[in-house]
């Protein structure tokens, strides 16, 4: 029998854990709903911030209609890439207008104005502001960070952006959208009367200054703050004398730190180290950072908690973290995210389309969708994305006489790129027809080849794939457009040209005088070979020693000699000048001309007469067609495109063509009258495979 006082002392006891578990489990749910916007340690307690709560009230989103302005700093060509990946993230969740206001280098905004000028999205407005201008405001600063002067320029932001802006989000290139921006801008109702700065706290021990044995790094309050994301009340900063205040403050630093290590970032916590009262702490799920020694894990407690992910490490998407695999493979979904599905109008908000749109729509509107052949005419009224300079790119110095090579391919052409390399040592331009994923496995593709990542006079252009027919001349157009020498030799992908024609052809331009007033295109004499296993032609007399034995052939001779014949190859075998051809019915040789060349036209799509109307082009603008006597170029054997497997089984497919190649003679008439009456007997050939891709 137990004592008297016992049960009580049990009673006690028993009470006691029942208020501990109830106190653990407080805390236990507490920290499970402030784990979604706040590390559990709070390491600016007594500094009077902190982190906002998932159980904060969220303020009210902005008007589906109010401008949300956004402010990105990008220079190079791999920043370029990323930058795309952030906007699609942006573009997936939003339901307002946005402006993208882009700080870049002539790179950069070369790659982006053609991106969003043929993206074409809705509500969505650019505007470019030249980083060199910018540089000399803070050259100055020593930095240490691998973003160079680039990472310091959102110091400068608020006496760029115009004046007439109030607020903008600022964000790295190397974030990704898990929510909606408006959520995001909608916490600028947080801020005070002299709150101007909002960011979200450091989610590593960088300024604790623990990370290693004799680390310094710059002044902030507590664990510091992260500039990956930043609200900007841009009126009140310039009313504090912003500009004056950080360059006071990065100057008195620098006499004791030789430099910065985490560029503007570390600027911004030396000034907010001592004017804490400007700063706007805000929840840390809107910068979940993955960099080495973060701590992220506390900020979240589910997916649904994210809103968006920062790979702020060198390493980027190849970080450690505990969940590393599901963060990486979130991004990858927007990395091969069809950007054309973002071509969605905002409902209910009216924007102004850009005029080259609003004569689209126009054009689209007045075809026929009865018509036989609408996919025709409708393809060629596509606006392709176009990516251009896709991968880092070094043009060749300027020279008088120098050739670009340009091609366009598709994906399943791909294996052909190594080949040509190592046939052509001078500049390409090659335009490339993917999808988003695509052109993220051409990436790796090229990558892992030494032999192409050992190339940077190769530039590739991405056209991003729509519509079902192959726009074979809107490839090479894009492909023209980025040649960067005086000349370009039009070829195919599926050729490669003898070891010795790039020099060769300089030498004949130079020969030749074509730099003046004379006006040539020089032929290129094709063959072709249907082994797959071929020992290529180290010289002409080589190559007629293989087509005298069979294993050589003059190009489409069995199928399509008329595509070839004016190069008259029985006058090219004892042919030791250059010698000039006339133009005939459905001649299509592989010519070397001066990059201002006249356009291949877009209305010829898939397979057919392509190549035939870009030389009844030449022909019209009275270039002399002239066959070089040393030069050849062999096509090798591949698997048929879709296109020529169409055009071969569908007699509508070879009707819309020649429907085609009638329209193309009325338009030849019109602009060039009389001198275009010869090309007609073009139009009077039977139905035949008419040009290659």
């Amino acid at each position: 029998m137990l004592p008297r006082g016992r049960p009580r002392a049990l009673g006690a006891a028993a009470l006691l854990l029942l208020l501990l578990l109830l106190l653990i489990g407080f805390f236990l749910l507490d920290g499970r709903l402030r784990g979604a916007s706040a590390l559990h340690e709070d390491p600016l307690a007594g500094h009077g911030v902190h982190n906002h709560s998932a159980c904060d009230p969220q303020p009210p989103l902005p008007p589906k209609c109010e401008l949300l302005h956004v402010a990105i700093v990008c220079a190079g060509y791999n920043s370029s890439r990323e930058v795309i990946t952030l906007v699609k993230s942006m573009l997936f969740y939003r339901r307002n207008p946005l402006h993208l206001h882009l700080v870049t280098d002539a790179v950069a905004r070369n790659i982006l104005e053609t991106l969003f000028r043929t993206w074409m999205v809705p509500a969505l407005g650019v505007s470019f502001y030249d980083a060199d201008q910018l540089k000399p405001q803070i050259s100055w600063i020593p930095n240490k960070h691998y973003s160079g002067l680039y990472g310091l320029m959102k110091l400068v932001l608020p006496g760029v952006l115009p004046p007439g802006m109030t607020r903008v989000i600022v964000l790295d290139t190397d974030v990704t959208f898990a929510s909606d921006i408006a959520e995001l801008w909608a916490l600028f109702a947080h801020f005070s009367d002299k709150q101007v700065i909002g960011l979200v706290e450091n989610q590593s021990d960088w300024y604790l200054g623990n990370l290693w044995k004799n680390h310094r790094p710059w002044p902030a309050l507590g664990r510091g703050f992260n500039t990956g994301v930043i609200l900007l009340l841009l009126d009140q900063l310039r009313q504090v004398g912003w500009e004056q205040m950080w360059k006071l403050t990065a100057r008195r630093e620098l006499l004791t730190l030789t430099a910065t290590s985490l560029a503007d970032q570390d600027i911004f916590n030396a000034v907010i180290k001592e004017r804490p009262e400007l700063l706007q702490p805000l929840p840390c799920v809107w910068n979940l950072q993955l960099s080495d020694h973060t701590l992220a894990e506390r900020c979240y407690s589910e997916a649904a908690d994210l809103k968006v992910i920062h790979w702020n490490s060198p390493k980027k998407v190849r970080v450690k973290n505990k969940h590393a695999e599901f963060f990486r493979n979130f991004y990858l979904t927007f990395l091969g995210y069809d950007g054309n599905l973002l071509r969605r109008e905002l409902f209910g908000c009216p924007s102004q389309p850009p005029p080259e749109a609003e004569q689209l729509q126009r054009a689209l509107a007045q075809l026929d969708e009865e018509d036989a052949c609408f996919e025709f005419r409708q393809q060629r009224l596509t606006v392709h994305r176009v990516h251009i300079t896709f991968l880092p790119h070094k043009p060749p110095p300027p020279r008088p006489h120098d050739v670009t090579l340009v091609a366009q391919l598709s994906m399943d052409r791909l294996q052909m790129l190594e080949a040509l390399c190592r046939h052509w040592p001078g500049p390409m331009s090659l335009a490339l027809y993917l999808t988003d994923t695509e052109a993220q496995q051409f990436l790796r593709f090229v990558e892992a080849s030494p032999v192409l990542s050992a190339r940077q006079d190769v530039a590739y252009h991405v056209v991003y794939r729509e519509g079902p027919l192959y726009p074979v001349n809107q490839l090479r157009n894009v492909a023209l457009a980025q040649a960067l020498t005086p000349y370009v030799f039009l070829s195919d992908i599926d050729f490669l040209p003898a070891y010795s024609l790039y020099d060769y052809l300089r030498a004949s331009i130079e020969q030749l005088e074509l730099g003046g007033r004379r006006k040539a295109a020089l032929v290129v004499p094709a063959f072709e070979t249907l082994r797959y296993r071929f020992s290529f032609p180290s010289s002409k007399a080589e190559l007629l020693a293989l087509l005298d034995a069979g294993s050589l052939y003059t190009f489409r001779y069995h199928e399509w000699p008329q595509g070839h014949a004016p190069t008259d190859y029985a006058r090219w075998r004892e042919a030791q000048e250059p010698y000039r051809v006339q133009w005939a019915a459905d001649y299509e040789p592989y010519v070397v001309v001066p990059r201002d060349c006249p356009r291949y036209d877009p209305r010829f799509v898939g397979f057919g007469w392509n190549k035939v109307a870009h030389i009844v082009e030449l022909d019209v603008q009275d270039f002399e067609l002239l066959v070089l006597p040393e030069a050849f170029t062999i096509h090798l054997p591949h698997a048929p495109s879709l296109d020529i497997s169409r055009f071969r089984s569908s007699s509508a497919y070879r009707d819309c063509l020649q429907a085609l190649k009638e329209e193309f003679h009325q338009d030849l008439s019109r602009r060039y009258g009389a001198a275009a009456l010869k090309y007609l007997t073009a139009l009077q050939q039977p139905h035949s495979p008419a040009a290659t891709r």
